[in-house]
């Protein structure tokens, strides 16, 4: 079973939560690249924190970007409500306010 398939395929209230823990996920992640390995690196010339780091946000991105169309067609978004979600996975700590302002508003 493709990861795709396995997405499709969970409940509503899962997949929901599946994907408030991938904002929360790689807004930690993020946080941790810019304000622990990034300083580190061209502080101190310390290179090899940025792989694994590196690694797992890209891990959390990537899983935030799966889940997006998903939870689009669970919480009923309209266009604004998806390209915004999108845009955010591009900016630092924007996932935070995607999980409070999408998700749990329209749980409500």
């Amino acid at each position: 079973m493709t990861m795709l398939k396995y997405f499709k395929n969970l409940p509503k209230e899962k997949l929901i939560k599946q994907f408030k823990m991938a904002c929360i996920a790689e807004g930690i992640t993020c946080i941790l690249l810019y304000l622990v390995a990034m300083p580190i690196k061209y502080q101190w010339g310390i290179f090899w924190q940025m792989i694994p780091i590196g690694i797992l946000h890209g891990g959390m991105f990537t899983w935030y970007l799966l889940l997006i169309n998903d939870v689009r067609k669970a919480l009923n978004w309209d266009d604004e409500d998806f390209v915004f979600a999108i845009l955010a996975a591009f900016f630092p700590f924007a996932s935070f306010w995607v999980e409070v302002d999408l998700v749990k508003k329209r749980m409500e």
